[in-house]
């Protein structure tokens, strides 16, 4: 008889999501917690924080633990990761859940472990600890368990990783700490070259979401921005276009591609020809940006596509596992 809850999450830089086995992903949240620097207590956790973001008074600062996929605050993580699973409530005697966590596929053993004992203070019963692209190639629906090549770049908010897989494994790989973070870093530098304006973070990703733009920008999209001029000091609003935005992107991109190439570099022959029947498989929120796929596609000469559901793909691949718990036993 089995009581224990089976619980799957991925720890993102920018969002936490938890699949619970037998009833889907059941929190989507930003990884955002907001303390009282006073007392130490967090104040507010996940969206309520996120709104906070950028527009706290002194005494509270609203944080993100999570830096380029890496846990940056271990204090802050485990709040953030204890709220969650209480909201679960998943309580009882039988109660302590086994949890799959999902990590970046470049991060050292010292930071595993400090993710899995994060985990266990958090009331684990059981921690693993799986590979994000692999995870999120199977959330995207590949078969990798079979002898024949699939390719994933799963761009996230603090990293994106490239990966080969074949037989349930990752062949070749690389991950780099250029993703969805370092794109709004770029947007807000661009605009304070150019407009002498400065944006926040979430301005930032606004413009990435509404107009940003990775190849072939239409020149008619346009949105109004505000922000805090820097020559006057006072509220100030621009209008930037699509054909800026691809032209602040077009480094972030360039690295992906580079990435992408060299993991390809790296391919055994044989499964370089099931790539480029396949194609490659685009998955994370960066895999949203516009015309992404085509970008790389052309610089690739592989067909590229993006995953049906690319923001969930990875707690949805952690749900497949949990599933077949036993083969990662």
């Amino acid at each position: 008889m089995k009581f224990s809850k089976e619980i799957g999450i991925d720890l993102g830089t920018a969002n936490i999501l938890i699949y619970v086995k037998g009833e889907g992903i059941v929190v989507n949240e930003p990884s955002v917690v907001t303390i009282n620097t006073e007392t130490n207590k967090a104040i507010a956790v996940g969206q309520e924080a996120r709104d906070m973001l950028g527009k706290t008074p002194g005494k509270y600062q609203a944080i993100r633990p999570l830096k380029d996929g890496v846990i940056a605050d271990f204090q802050t993580t485990e709040v953030l990761l204890t709220h969650f699973i209480n909201k679960l409530n998943l309580k009882g005697v039988f109660a302590r859940p086994t949890i799959l966590i999902c990590c970046p596929s470049n991060i050292t053993s010292i930071e595993k472990s400090a993710i899995q004992d994060v985990a266990l203070r958090c009331g684990a019963k059981r921690v693993f600890i799986e590979e994000e692209p692999k995870v999120a190639a199977i959330g995207a629906g590949l078969d990798i368990a079979k002898p024949s090549g699939s390719m994933v770049i799963d761009i996230g908010g603090g990293t994106a990783d490239v990966a080969v897989l074949s037989l349930g494994d990752i062949v070749t790989s690389t991950s780099l700490k250029n993703a969805g973070d370092k794109m709004d870093t770029e947007l807000i530098k661009f605009i304070k070259d150019k407009y002498k304006l400065l944006i926040g973070d979430r301005t930032a990703e606004d413009i990435k979401m509404e107009i940003g733009t990775a190849y072939k920008p239409d020149p008619k999209k346009t949105m109004s921005i505000r922000g805090r001029d820097l020559v006057t000091g006072l509220p100030h609003s621009i209008t930037i276009s699509a054909t800026e935005t691809a032209e602040a992107l077009q480094e972030c991109c360039r690295t992906i591609l580079i990435a992408a190439r060299q993991v390809l570099e790296q391919t055994p022959p044989e499964l370089s020809a099931d790539i480029i029947n396949k194609g490659i498989f685009l998955t994370g929120g960066g895999a949203l940006l516009h015309n992404l796929d085509k970008y790389l596609e052309e610089g690739l000469g592989v067909p590229v596509f993006v995953a049906e559901n690319a923001l969930n793909c990875v707690a949805e691949g952690c749900g497949i596992m949990l599933e077949n718990i036993s083969s990662l036993k």
